[in-house]
C-alpha cells in the first residue's frame, strides 16, 4: 500500500505570478474581471441614477458626488471596463463564428481589443475629467 502512495503523482504547485500567459489569455481574464466589476458597480450606478431622478436637489447632490476626483477616477475605470468588455465581447462573437481562431489572427485581435478599448477610454476619460 505504501508503494502505491509513493508512486502516485503529486499535484503540481502552479505559481500564477510566474506563468507567462499569452495575450489572448490575458484579454480573456481582463474580460472576466471587467464583467465582474461592471456587475458589482451596477448597484452604485443605479443608486446614482435613482437618486438623481428623485428631485432637482438630489440631482445637484449626485452631480456634486460625481464631480469628486475619486468618483471621476472610478467612473473612468468603469468606462474602461465597459469598453474593454464590449470590444472583447465582439471579438468572442467572431471567435464563436470560427473567424480569427488561428494563432496570428487571435493575437492580432487581442492587440486590437486592447488598443481600441484604451483609445476609447482616453476619449471618454477626457470627457469625464474636463467637462
Amino acid at each position: 500500500m505504501a508503494e502505491f502512495a509513493a508512486k502516485r503523482k503529486r499535484p503540481v504547485y502552479l505559481d500564477v505570478v510566474r506563468i507567462r500567459l499569452p495575450l489572448p489569455g490575458f484579454v480573456s481574464i481582463l474580460h472576466r474581471i471587467s464583467g465582474a466589476a461592471l456587475f458589482v458597480s451596477a448597484f452604485w450606478l443605479l443608486w446614482l441614477l435613482d437618486a438623481s431622478l428623485a428631485s432637482e436637489g438630489k440631482f445637484d447632490a449626485m452631480r456634486a458626488v460625481a464631480a469628486q476626483p475619486f468618483a471621476k477616477l472610478v467612473l473612468t475605470g468603469l468606462a474602461w471596463g465597459f469598453l474593454h468588455h464590449f470590444c472583447a465581447g465582439i471579438r468572442y462573437l467572431f471567435l464563436d463564428a470560427d473567424l480569427g481562431v488561428d494563432l496570428a489572427r487571435a493575437r492580432a485581435s487581442s492587440w486590437a481589443v486592447l488598443a481600441v478599448s484604451i483609445a476609447l477610454t482616453a476619449l471618454v476619460g477626457g470627457w469625464i475629467w474636463w467637462r
